[in-house]
Formats: structure tokens, C-alpha cells, sequence
């Protein structure tokens, strides 16, 4: 089933509280808001952290919406009225401006990245941002300034299997904390269903991020989303994939960065073999002329790699 986008169509509004936000994914949860395919939606998140203030100071401990949270605080999960396993789930992203302030902090925790960098046993260090989305600038309290690239780091559904699961690491399966920088207003993120209605949820604003996430976090933030929901029966491939403005993007989620490549790399040309109707070989060897290998992220437990065919590149 597809359906047609509205574009003028006036919006749903699902807005974080302590019944309409979670912390970890679920089959089990009850739906905070059903919608049909075709919907548009404007859904607020807080940042990761479910801050309900900004930090005065780097590192101020501000009141959570869930204090002793076991992962991101995500607004949801929302159910798509007729969504069954087998089918996609498009999120067509329309708008995404982020809250006035956000934060950085990097080398908090013991991971591979900080002890590599001599890191581990140090305080960490933290960025406090002011943002403007109207001017799409940031400004840290040291004076540093960098231009705003809003996205959501995690947009997911339940995964198929029973049980409470983790916000942290991204799933082949299901998504969820992609942290893919591509991913901004314009692009179109296809995830598979795995549980009837689909369940999905929506949070963890980043402001701007650079490819990798290197330090732990980006420039994290609340975040207010306009999106539309749509089913599809049709997608060239079965996992997590995107239509961006910088181009098609495919995913590689694993322990084993070999592995998490292999799986983006095997992604983006299995897409390019059946959209250039060309055998597998012929469409790795057009691959290796434009596209582009990313690492998405090493903070997440799961290493992430992303394959970009850039808009254009190939005609």
C-alpha cells in the first residue's frame, strides 16, 4: 500500500510527558497515539537525556523527565493503524528545528575510543551550545560557532522479539539509534516493520554531528519533528535504507566494523544492481567509481557504517 503525501495537510501533535515517552523498545508497550498511514505529524522530543532544562554550567545535573533512565527518553511509540510485518515504514522528513540550547560532552565514559585516546581516567570535557535555528548557527560558550545540520540520531521501531531492548546500539531489523548525519528535512528513512502497528519512536535531537559521533555525542538537543507516515509494499531492499538529499544511503550495523561495512556496501549494490538493471559485479564496479563508505558511528556499542550514492553521480 502507498499513499499519497498532503503537503498542506495540517498536522497531529504528540508532545513528551511521562505517558508518552520511553526509554527502551518494546512490543509489549501500549501505543501513546494511533495514527493511519498518510499522516502527517509534528512530534516534539527531548534531548537524549530527557533534560528538562538547559545546563547553566558544563556538567549541571538539571531534573530529567525519567531520572533513573536506562537509555534515550524517545516520544512514543506510535502505532500506524493496518502496519504489518513485511511491510516498510517510511518516514517522510519534513522539518526538524531544534530547541534554543544544547550540549556536547566527550570522554565521560570508559569506551574503546577513550581509552585509544589516552582518555579513560580523565574528566571529561563538555560544550554548551546556544543555537538559532532561525540563522541555523550554533555558538559554544568559548566563542566556537558552527552551521546547524538537525537530525534525529534515533527513529526506530519495536524489534520482532519479546522483551525490553536497549536504545543504544542500531538494529538491522528495526533501527533505532542510526546516528546517520544524512538523515536530515528532505530525506525519506525506510525501516522494516517487525510488529503489527509498527510501534514507532522518535527522539535524541542532534543539532549537528559529524560523521562517526568520535566523541560520545553530538550536539544534542530537543528537537521538534514534522513528518509524515507512510506504508510501502515496494522498496528495493528488506533492511534500513534512506532517501536523503545528499543521496541513497545504505546501512551497516555490527560488532566487527568488517562486517558493518560489508552489510552497507552489500546493501548499496544489490540497489544500484536492480536500479541500473546491471548484474552484481558490474554494479560493485560503478560503486567503486562514486560511492562513498562512512563510518556513522562509534559510540553505540554496534559499529555503524554507511554506503552514500551522492545525488547525480551517476546517470
Amino acid at each position: 500500500m502507498t499513499t499519497s503525501l498532503d503537503p498542506t495537510a495540517s498536522a497531529v501533535r504528540l508532545d513528551p510527558s511521562a505517558d508518552t515517552t520511553a526509554d527502551v523498545f518494546s512490543a509489549a508497550h501500549a501505543p501513546v497515539l494511533t495514527v493511519d498511514a498518510g499522516t502527517r505529524l509534528t512530534v516534539r522530543s527531548l534531548d537524549a537525556s530527557g533534560y528538562l532544562a538547559p545546563q547553566e554550567h558544563p556538567g549541571q545535573e538539571q531534573p530529567k523527565l525519567h531520572p533513573d533512565g536506562r537509555g534515550h527518553c524517545l516520544t512514543g511509540p506510535i502505532a500506524v493503524r493496518g502496519a504489518r510485518p513485511g511491510q516498510m515504514l517510511a518516514l517522510h522528513l519534513h522539518a526538524l528545528r531544534p530547541d534554543p540550547w544544547g550540549w556536547t560532552v566527550a570522554a565521560a565514559l570508559d569506551t574503546p575510543v577513550s581509552r585509544r585516546l589516552g582518555l579513560a581516567d580523565g574528566p571529561p570535557a563538555w560544550l554548551l551550545w546556544a543555537l538559532d535555528a532561525d540563522a541555523g548557527t550554533g555558538r559554544e560558550t568559548r566563542g566556537f560557532v558552527r552551521d546547524l545540520a538537525p537530525f534525529l540520531g534515533v527513529m526506530g521501531v519495536a524489534p520482532a522479539e519479546p522483551g525490553e531492548h536497549s536504545t543504544i546500539p542500531p538494529r538491522a531489523g528495526s533501527g533505532g539509534n542510526i546516528d546517520c548525519k544524512e538523515l536530515v528535512a528532505g530525506s525519506t528513512l525506510y525501516l522494516p516493520v517487525a510488529v503489527p502497528e509498527a510501534l514507532l519512536y522518535l527522539g535524541d535531537g542532534h543539532a549537528a554531528q559529524g560523521d562517526g559521533e568520535v566523541g560520545g555525542t553530538a550536539v544534542e538537543c530537543p528537537m521538534t519533528t514534522e513528518l509524515t507516515v507512510e506504508l510501502v509494499d515496494d522498496r528495493p531492499l528488506p533492511g534500513v535504507h534512506a532517501e536523503t538529499p545528499a543521496g541513497l544511503v545504505t546501512f551497516g550495523f555490527d560488532a566487527d566494523l568488517n562486517v558493518a561495512t560489508g552489510d552497507a556496501l552489500d546493501a548499496m549494490v544489490l540497489w544500484m544492481a536492480g536500479r541500473y538493471a546491471v548484474d552484481k559485479a558490474t554494479a560493485l564496479a560503478l560503486a567503486s567509481t562514486v560511492v562513498d563508505l562512512r563510518v556513522t558511528q562509534v559510540a553505540n556499542q554496534t559499529w555503524g557504517v554507511h554506503a552514500v550514492l551522492p545525488t547525480g553521480s551517476l546517470r
